[in-house]
């Protein structure tokens, strides 16, 4: 009975064993054979990176190999970008793609990858939107009445960025190209000193991401009048979007998304497409996107790679009408 039961045992893990080496379908090789690599292009500590982290974490739990971060920052992330683009295409290289990697970066310069062609697009993550926001003694309250502001003056309505080209300064750029108001930018060296001249009200405007636009909401420093997202936040639910403030289709955030280089095998994509939906469809996921004020966000490979193609044509356009595209 005792050398029955062992044997059992033994085929029991033996059939174990074999399932998790087993090659995915359709491909020759079982996957993943080794530690995956997912690269982050920007440096450690940031949103990117937080998100990385609790991403891989679950990853490597799903697949059963380690997930290893690769920060590679530098060049507006095309260097990161790049690194993954030219990588093997098996599926143990991967790239955490953003709006900045895929859409805005390669429209302004010469990135060495095209953001469609040298990818695969299996899955977009979380997308972090940004809020309008104004200093308290702005009498706007709403985006309507800031619309109103600008019409009313011509190019002396000021917003605040984080510089040139940034996603807070083209937020900008979007809203006057799609409201025909002349707006007028305010570029800073960062985020930081564009915030803190905007709450002393050297600058009336500013589209800042929620994340680190709610403390000053909520301390009162500065008032939200609109939220660029598709569909109201539930950190400021009583903020409403862009869109019902009267700008037809306008949507801008931060998004992030798992990339993979061009030729990895369809299975491969089909399994981590899968896999990366299950991790951000799970409860505890989604309240820790949440709660970085992140929208979770779920599609097929198909789907997402549309968006995809979608922001890069719109943000090359956007690109071109602001004068900063690459010569």
């Amino acid at each position: 009975m005792k050398t029955r039961f062992v044997a059992a045992a033994l085929l029991l893990a033996t059939a174990f064993a074999a399932q998790a080496q087993s090659p995915t379908p359709g491909s020759a090789q079982p996957y993943p054979a080794k530690a995956v690599s997912l690269v982050v292009p920007y440096p450690p500590g940031g949103s990117a990176d937080i998100l990385a982290r609790a991403l891989g974490q679950k990853l490597s739990e799903r697949l059963g190999q380690p997930v290893v971060i690769d920060n590679k920052a530098g060049a507006g992330t095309a260097i990161g970008a790049r690194a993954a683009a030219t990588a093997v295409p098996d599926g143990h290289t991967l790239l955490l793609g953003t709006v900045s990697s895929h859409a805005i970066n390669p429209a302004m310069t010469r990135v060495g990858y095209d953001p469609v062609k040298d990818f695969v697009a299996i899955a977009p993550v979380a997308a972090i939107p940004f809020v309008l926001v104004a200093h308290p003694s702005v009498p706007a309250a709403h985006l309507r009445e800031m619309l109103e502001m600008a019409r009313a003056k011509p190019g002396q309505v000021s917003y605040a960025s984080a510089g040139a080209g940034t996603s807070n300064h083209l937020a900008g750029e979007l809203l006057a190209n799609s409201t025909q108001v002349n707006l007028m930018h305010v570029p800073y060296k960062g985020s930081a000193p564009a915030l803190n001249d905007v709450v002393a009200g050297h600058v009336p405007f500013m589209f800042d991401l929620l994340t680190t636009a709610l403390p000053n909401i909520q301390s009162g420093k500065l008032k939200p009048i609109a939220i660029t997202s598709r569909q109201r936040n539930p950190l400021l639910p009583n903020v409403p979007t862009a869109q019902e403030g009267g700008v037809k289709d306008y949507e801008v955030s931060a998004w992030f998304g798992v990339f993979a280089p061009a030729g990895t095998p369809a299975a491969i994509v089909a399994r981590l497409n899968a896999d990366l939906t299950a991790i951000v469809q799970a409860t505890d996921m989604q309240k820790r996107l949440r709660d970085m004020g992140a929208d979770p966000e779920t599609a097929t490979t198909e789907a997402f790679g549309r968006y995809v193609r979608d922001e890069a044509l719109k943000w090359d356009a956007v690109v071109k009408r602001a004068g900063l595209a690459a010569k």
